[in-house]
């Protein structure tokens, strides 16, 4: 079972979305022509087919296909907040559909958004800590492969970037929020993680409002977030109509993992128990998986079988289960098709599934561990980032002790 490599990403009849072969990689070294590159051997067909699988949906596919037909390095917005640990989907997922949009040529704007983080109170509203999380994030996707070579891939923190250009930002956020009703704005608290019920203060209200000045301020062609995102990422559509502006941004929307427990539509970085974090041990990983839900013949709102299809085929382009001859023997699935139809029937049971998938997750994240454990500068930000996150949770503890006393004692705190 061979790791996905940053390196070996690029193909030229790219058979596997972008897994690449050795062939295309030797020419990459050998090749004599500096001017060659593997993305001047693509159909216009091939880069589209690549950047559609990176998102669940796209608004619009016709717009996206004739921007690849005429730009060869279109600029794509991505984005998050330094708020917390990093779950494997933010770690491998987004490491997998950076690596496919700089496959094709596409330049990649990660947006620090220090700023945002902030103003929605994360950290408890400590820059400096959460500048801290924000380094140690990015140091995760070096350590996971994220193809940071050759100047395709930069990360811009929101708080430098807007200081430096204040001129053209703050007019923007503005005349985006004069031209938009507060319940328009309000059906986007979802990018914040809030619901539209939750007290909100007015900086998060306005929120919304610089989030949509960010596509316009980094000049991106595509918006490539989570589903969680799209409301934002369409009223930045919208207000394009409104302006008359062209070129309105392409969303690519990935696809947004369930929780690892029964019920659970999202990942919880509260709820430790319902994913896989990038710094989880061996131990911790094997252990979740075996408490995680996973009904046998079913494959709707199953999470093993959502981590096999959006985590584990992308990165191996295949998945190993390892059983006694009695129970079917060792069987390699070459598709998730191919594994869903097993698993339906009964021929794979979740007794199987599950170490095997404990087994592929592990395999994904050592070279993340061995990274933080051999690398002093690494070492030393997660210690740091280790003290942000318990210091933070026993804050929250005490707050929730307080909170359950004053009940107890009939005591209304404000």
């Amino acid at each position: 079972m061979g790791l996905l490599k940053v390196d070996d990403t690029i193909g030229l009849e790219t058979k596997r979305e972008i897994m690449g072969t050795q062939e295309v990689k030797s020419k990459v070294e050998s090749s004599s022509s500096s001017s060659w590159s593997p993305t001047t051997q693509m159909s216009v067909e091939e880069k589209f087919r690549i950047v559609r699988s990176v998102g669940e949906e796209c608004i619009q596919e016709d717009e996206l296909f004739n921007l690849l037909s005429k730009n060869p390095h279109p600029i794509c917005y991505d984005g998050f907040e330094p708020s917390g640990r990093m779950h494997i989907a933010q770690g491998v997922m987004k490491t997998l559909s950076v690596n496919k949009l700089t496959s094709v040529g596409c330049k990649v704007k990660i947006w620090i958004a220090d700023w945002f983080a902030f103003l929605n109170d994360k950290m408890d509203g400590d820059l400096e800590k959460i500048q801290t999380v924000g380094h140690y994030l990015i140091e995760i996707w070096k350590a996971a492969g994220m193809n940071l070579e050759g100047g395709q891939v930069e990360f811009l923190w929101s708080s430098k970037e807007i200081n430096s250009r204040a001129h053209e930002y703050w007019p923007l956020v503005m005349d985006i929020a004069i031209k938009n009703k507060l319940q328009r704005i309000m059906r986007c608290c979802q990018a914040m993680g809030r619901k539209k019920q939750d007290g909100l203060t007015a900086a998060q209200i306005f929120y919304p409002c610089m989030q949509c000045a960010d596509i316009f301020f980094l000049k991106a062609d595509i918006c490539q977030l989570g589903m969680d995102q799209r409301k934002v990422n369409v009223l930045a559509r919208e207000y394009c109509d409104d302006t008359k502006r062209k070129n309105k941004p392409i969303i690519l929307s990935h696809h947004m993992l369930s929780g690892l427990l029964e019920g659970q539509e999202k990942m919880s970085k509260r709820d430790p128990s319902s994913a896989i974090f990038m710094e989880d041990e061996e131990d911790a990983v094997i252990s979740k998986i075996n408490k995680s839900y996973c009904p046998p013949n079913v494959i709707e709102k199953n999470p093993c079988l959502e981590y096999i299809k959006y985590i584990v085929f992308p990165w191996f382009n295949e998945f190993r289960v390892e059983r006694t001859k009695e129970n079917g023997g060792e069987k390699t699935f070459a598709s998730f098709e191919e594994l869903a139809a097993d698993y339906v029937k009964g021929d794979l049971r979740p007794v199987d599934l599950r170490p095997a998938l404990s087994k592929a997750l592990n395999m994904i994240l050592q070279p993340v561990r061995d990274h933080f454990k051999n690398d002093e500068n690494a070492k030393a930000l997660f210690e740091k980032v280790k003290f942000i996150f318990s210091a933070g949770f026993h804050r929250h503890k005490i707050i929730k002790l307080i909170w359950l006393k004053s009940l107890v004692d009939g005591v209304c705190l404000s």
